[in-house]
């Protein structure tokens, strides 16, 4: 998904000499397709779970053959480990919208210096859809909530905070 407040942050934080890194649960290969298009992030900064590969020499030719097993799955407890594994270092802001992003978040947060951590509260059902405590997909729970006030993370909802959900696309692209 792709959200115009999303994008003015990436924005804003490239004009500030951020590197910007996406670490998602998502497929590490399905999203470099898009990433850098969409989002201005290039391939080798994404961070995504990920199958198995082997080397090999098909016909004369070196080729990565995919391999029916996982390799990594970058969610929950697994995201601070594919960080560490892929930059080298502790971030110093990290964004999330779920319980899947909990554990980067508790891990920004343990660095030294001021730290960002913020979640996305998907909470406008009308105008996307609401994930919450029960939801099967992005789940936000309630103990994630009480942990971001505990630990005072900046929680942004989509239904009070942002007046802008999706990009507004013209008529004429609309119909392509």
């Amino acid at each position: 998904m792709v959200y115009p407040p999303m994008l003015e942050l990436l924005e804003y934080l490239k004009k500030n000499d951020f590197k910007i890194f996406i670490v998602s649960g998502g497929g590490v290969e399905f999203m470099r397709a898009f990433a850098e298009s969409v989002y201005g992030v290039p391939p080798e900064r994404v961070i995504g779970s990920s199958v198995r590969m082997e080397y090999e020499l098909k016909d004369g030719r070196p080729v990565l053959m995919r391999l029916p097993e996982i390799n990594f799955i970058d969610d929950k407890a697994g995201k601070p480990v594919g960080i560490q594994a892929h930059i080298g270092r502790r971030p110093i802001a990290a964004f999330g919208n779920s319980d899947g992003d909990r554990e980067m978040l508790e891990w920004t947060q343990a660095g030294k210096g001021a730290r960002l951590m913020l979640l996305v509260h998907h909470d406008d059902a009308e105008c996307e859809w609401a994930y919450g405590a029960d939801s099967k997909v992005g789940t936000f729970s309630d103990s994630l909530a009480r942990e971001a006030a505990a630990d005072k993370w900046l929680v942004v909802s989509i239904k009070d905070d942002w007046r802008q959900v999706f990009p507004v696309v013209a008529a004429s692209a609309a119909k392509e």
